[in-house]
């Protein structure tokens, strides 16, 4: 691993990696529609019974 790359993992631990704007509530809904969404579409084009 390169001395930049390090630095920056370094800089990242010491931050702890946490950003004030995302909104985990958002980020979760988002990720449950989507998979939702998914499922939905699957059982959509599922037409083998």
């Amino acid at each position: 691993m390169s001395l930049h790359a390090s630095h920056a993992l370094a800089l990242l631990a010491e931050e702890g990696g946490a950003h004030d704007t995302l909104k985990p509530w958002l980020t979760g809904g988002g990720a449950l529609f989507l998979l939702l969404l998914a499922l939905w579409v699957t059982t959509r084009f599922n037409k083998d019974r």
